[in-house]
């Protein structure tokens, strides 16, 4: 009773002094921070449940790898300066936020089998999300401070659409015939331009545009996530 009368004074005292939305500011913001830094495990967990791994083939690789990147590029600052709503933010989104963090370890995975650094089964979504655990808790930390929902919510969504949705096409390409490589490599294209563009449409307040873009990056991720299910209760 004690305690909920001294709650009760201090929302007399938020009223009066036209604070009271103040607190659940505060819990907001540090909301989206936590899921900024728990989304990424989280889901790699997920994924390793649906997909019926064991652990990714370097694993440990990836980890450490994507954590000393992370420090990096926390430490080295931005390469594109954005500036405004123009192209200069696209850019800095695609290559500073978006598309370039999350392809990183996508390439340097492929660098990894093609020259048997890494052995046994190839798992590029996996190895994508591990890579990207340190990266997200980093910026979760950076981006605290700016309490901005497209930085601490949209982009590790971003960066998951991109990390998993492209494996899916890297398998049409490697199991597929001719005619379905040039669409699978065009899909692959497509997905880190799309979450690039959603980043800077939300920036820019184009928010039906956002969306839209979001959606289309993430289709391939949403597909590969219900087969993946679906192969689980069979």
């Amino acid at each position: 009773m004690e305690k909920f009368q001294t709650a009760s004074f201090l929302c007399d005292s938020f009223t009066k002094c036209a604070d009271l939305s103040l607190p659940a500011w505060m819990c907001y913001f540090m909301g989206m921070s936590l899921f900024c830094f728990v989304w990424m495990p989280l889901f790699y967990l997920f994924w390793r449940g649906v997909a019926g791994n064991t652990a990714a083939a370097g694993g440990i690789w990836a980890l450490l790898v994507g954590t000393v990147v992370a420090l990096v590029q926390f430490f080295l600052g931005t390469v594109v300066t954005p500036g405004g709503f123009g192209f200069s933010r696209w850019m800095s989104g695609c290559i500073d936020i978006v598309a370039l963090p999350a392809l990183a370890p996508l390439l340097v995975y492929l660098l990894l089998v093609g020259f048997k650094i890494i052995t046994g089964t190839p798992d590029f979504a996996s190895f994508a999300l591990l890579w990207l655990i340190p990266g997200a808790a980093i910026r979760a930390v950076g981006w605290s401070s700016q309490s901005d929902p497209i930085l601490l919510v949209l982009v590790p969504l971003l960066w998951t659409a991109i990390a998993v949705g492209i494996p899916f096409f890297i398998t049409i390409i490697q199991n597929s015939r001719v005619f379905v490589i040039i669409p699978s490599s065009l899909a692959i294209l497509i997905i880190p331009f799309a979450a690039a563009s959603s980043y800077w449409a939300f920036y820019s307040q184009k928010i039906s545009w956002g969306f839209l873009l979001l959606l289309i990056a993430a289709i391939p991720m949403l597909i590969s996530m219900l087969l993946a299910i679906l192969r689980a209760r069979q």
